[in-house]
């Protein structure tokens, strides 16, 4: 009895634990985020709790929210006439992540590429070509499920079309000499004049250059 008991309990633990491991995403969600404009201000009396005691204020927020998938082993964009279809999935466009399209918000206006981005929220898409990856910052707005009835918005990059392009711009390529396992925007080189928006995955690292408008 005792057996049959322990192996029941057993059973349902791994149950229970391989339910859990399905409920976790395959492409967790990710946030690059950075400030600008802002002052450091050192705090009377006792200092804050952050590098240096002091406190950042006035600062104006720019992030990308992604979806951050896994190489997992894959060869990720192929070469040649597929380079790059693999990662559409059916898509015009690369959604430059996974699941919820991948979305730019900025409380200052960011000027790429020449062109002015107002602040506000945007979709990033990125078009692949061999050795030539361009990012698209687009106004499509962002299904956060997927409802194939709303023409209004986008699931992923599904549907897109460029007629709601704000700026195409070229991205500079290069290559790590390291894998990355898991998709990663980021913020790179910045200062309050501007920075790069950069995507690395696998050995592929591209970026563009912004500078904050006024």
């Amino acid at each position: 009895m005792r057996r049959t008991m322990l192996a029941v309990t057993l059973g349902l633990l791994a149950i229970g634990g391989s339910l859990l491991a399905q409920e976790r995403p395959l492409s967790p969600t990710g946030t690059a985020a950075t400030q600008v404009q802002g002052k450091w201000v050192k705090p009377t009396g006792r200092g804050a709790p952050t590098l240096g005691g002091e406190n950042y204020v006035g600062g104006k927020w720019i992030e990308i929210n992604y979806g951050r998938p896994l190489k997992r082993g894959r060869d990720l964009f192929g070469s040649g006439a597929e380079y790059g279809k693999a990662a559409l999935v059916g898509a015009p466009i690369w959604r430059a992540g996974a699941n919820v399209s991948t979305r730019l918000k900025t409380e200052v206006p960011l000027v790429i590429g020449g062109k002015t981005v107002a602040p506000g929220e945007y979709s990033l898409f990125i078009d692949l070509k061999p050795n030539n990856w361009t990012l698209v910052v687009s106004t499509w707005a962002a299904q956060q499920n997927y409802d194939p009835a709303n023409k209004a918005a986008l699931w992923g990059s599904y549907n897109y079309t460029p007629d709601k392009d704000v700026v195409r711009v070229p991205m500079k390529l290069e290559t790590l000499p390291h894998t990355v396992e898991q998709l990663a925007w980021e913020f790179v080189d910045m200062s309050d004049n501007g920075g790069s928006m950069a995507i690395s995955w696998d050995k592929n690292f591209a970026s563009v250059p912004f500078t904050v408008g006024k």
